[in-house]
């Protein structure tokens, strides 16, 4: 045994003194959050007053090099949406090229879709390409002589639930900002990176957020999936010299929450609840490997705790510097968890090492101590109850494999959150002594496969009912007629109970791929014949544009997972699908392939 360990112990003392003693600071903090969410936070008022009328709405996508997702984002949030006064506004800057172009297809195939480019090169921060789509959604307004009254803002990889617009809409009746809740998509459980996302966003969003609203505290946004009102928009502008979005600062959303607060403005987070077993909630993959990470939380550090600890101190009253520090303790504790993790390393392997050679332990005075067990176990109680909720909140929305390897995760979750703090203290020290700004950090992002989408599915017979094609009771009747094996919608159509039209509307929404008419005359001859004759047969679908690096495929019936991959063994070209009528195809097949 090396002779260190006969040293004594005060050198283990010195650094378990400060961890021990945070450890429980930070435990019986939670315990209080822990204890609001279960006692006071379902009293928390949510009056949405009746659905009404649906307010006109301007959803804002800030792009950066996002060729490769924006088309698929686009297509399928529109395709699901039961929202129908709503208009996309997309920012891009001129020397992104293939965003722009992806952008003015959209544009071009879609009415309620506009380009706002900004007038300087990118990339800045997303707070200046939110001004600058604000500006431009302005002159939209002069030009057509209308105004919007409600904004969303969105990322390019979220995917959005049918009823979040329609739940905005109602409550921004009574409140000026309403933010609906994010949620990492599921990935297996031994993906430790995105699980911690996963872990964390469960436990924020249950039980943080809540408990946070019933204690009266500010609402930080979540930059995605937050509606604001028109009239708080030119309130922040009148304040911050017309400025909606504070350029310089890298967590726009955060400081937005906290600066509408002190203007007064209310505020509502929209409590998590399932529908049809899955969450209302934007829903959206984080990133799965550690640098990726580590780079977006670096931001997360650097805007929330750091320059928001300059810029607004500790002001606000008792109940604000509460929840001011629950968001800058990770300073500290992110930093001493971690060390925590390598003490605890460290004394399980001593203590093996004196096992094995028969030699006393050297930290067993330790044990000797009142002080030092009443300590440990108060810590150790703290932990499990934190440990044991967060595990409920993962069980709720994702299973229970996640939550049983939950625990497992914090230890990732302690290197990945101690380096993002190292590095993000590293660069506002740098940024302090040399005056060098803080640079926007952007996430690269991926949009939802269609695999992903399936538990938002709904039952067409349901769609049809609800969108009032026909009635529930014209429903039942097919269903009891309908032939063993024979398909639902074709079987409405025999009958002629829906039209074609119809179906189609119906499969766009259940399908979340886009429905619209390809005139055989736009088709150029070489994208209509880029793809085998008898996989055009077998599968019913066409190409008919290109746009970048994108080929876009017509087709007449729902594409199967087999469908996609025949094609991606043909082209190297990404895949998005658009739904169109079997009239449509077969105008197609006959103009362009001559059948």
């Amino acid at each position: 045994m090396p002779d260190w360990l006969d040293g004594g112990i005060a050198p283990v003392l010195v650094l378990l003194a400060p961890v021990a003693a945070f450890v429980v600071i930070s435990g019986l903090d939670d315990l209080v959050v822990a204890a609001v969410f279960l006692f006071a936070q379902r009293a928390t008022d949510q009056t949405g007053g009746e659905d009404g009328a649906e307010k006109r709405m301007a959803v804002f996508v800030p792009l950066w090099r996002e060729d490769g997702v924006i088309g698929t984002m686009i297509e399928r949030n529109l395709a699901a949406l039961r929202y129908r006064r709503v208009d996309f506004f997309l920012g891009t800057y001129p020397n992104d090229p293939a965003t722009t172009e992806a952008v003015r297809d959209l544009a071009a195939r879609f009415a309620n879709v506009h380009l706002v480019t900004c007038p300087h090169g990118g990339p800045t921060s997303k707070a200046d390409c939110l001004n600058w789509i604000y500006e431009g959604m302005r002159e939209f307004e002069r030009r057509r002589a209308a105004r919007f009254e409600v904004v969303v803002t969105h990322d390019a990889e979220d995917l959005m639930h049918p009823r979040s617009l329609d739940c905005i809409n109602r409550y921004t009746s009574h409140y000026d900002m309403v933010q609906i809740p994010v949620l990492p998509l599921p990935t297996p459980w031994w993906r430790l990176t995105h699980g911690v996302y996963c872990d964390e966003f469960a436990e924020y969003q249950t039980k943080d957020i809540p408990a946070r609203q019933a204690l009266g505290g500010f609402l930080p946004s979540n930059g995605v999936g937050t509606g604001y009102r028109r009239e708080v928009l030119d309130k922040l502008a009148a304040a911050q010299a017309g400025r909606v979005f504070d350029p310089e600062c890298l967590t726009e959303d955060y400081e937005n929450g906290l600066r509408l607060h002190r203007l007064g403005c209310r505020q509502l987070f929209v409590r998590l609840s399932l529908r049809d077993g899955a969450p209302v909630a934007t829903r959206e993959y984080f990133p799965r490997r550690f640098r990726q990470a580590v780079r977006q939380r670096t931001r997360w550090v650097l805007g929330i705790a750091l320059q928001g600890w300059q810029r607004h101190g500790w002001r606000g009253g008792a109940r604000q510097v509460f929840w001011l520090w629950r968001d800058r303790k990770g300073l500290a504790g992110s930093l001493l968890s971690a060390l925590a993790n390598l003490l605890s390393a460290a004394v399980a392997g001593v203590w093996l090492a004196s096992a094995l050679s028969g030699r006393t332990f050297p930290l067993a005075a330790l044990a000797e101590s009142a002080a030092v067990r009443r300590c440990f176990w108060v810590a150790a109680a703290l932990m499990l109850i934190q440990t044991a909720l967060r595990a409920a909140c993962v069980y709720r929305l994702y299973g229970w494999k996640m939550a049983a390897t939950a625990p497992l995760r914090v230890w990732w979750a302690n290197a990945l959150n101690a380096t993002a703090v190292t590095m993000a203290i590293r660069r506002y020290l740098l940024h302090r002594l040399t005056g060098e700004p803080l640079r926007w950090g952007k996430t690269e992002h991926a949009y939802p496969s269609r695999a992903a989408l399936k538990p938002a599915h709904r039952p067409l017979g349901q769609i049809l009912v609800e969108g009032g094609w026909i009635s529930q009771w014209g429903l039942q009747a097919a269903l009891a007629s309908k032939p063993e094996g024979a398909r639902l919608g074709e079987h409405l159509l025999s009958l002629g109970l829906i039209s074609e039209e119809d179906l189609y509307t119906a499969l766009s929404l259940q399908l979340g791929i886009p429905l619209g008419w390809v005139e055989p005359s736009e088709v150029p001859p070489e994208v209509a014949r880029s793809l085998p004759a008898h996989l055009v047969r077998e599968w019913k679908v066409l190409p008919f544009k290109v746009v970048a690096g994108d080929l876009l495929v017509a087709a007449a019936e729902s594409p199967a997972a087999e469908t996609e991959r025949a094609i991606r063994r043909c082209t190297p070209l990404r895949i998005r699908f658009q739904l169109v009528t079997r009239e449509n195809f077969e105008l197609l097949e006959r103009e362009l392939l001559g059948r």
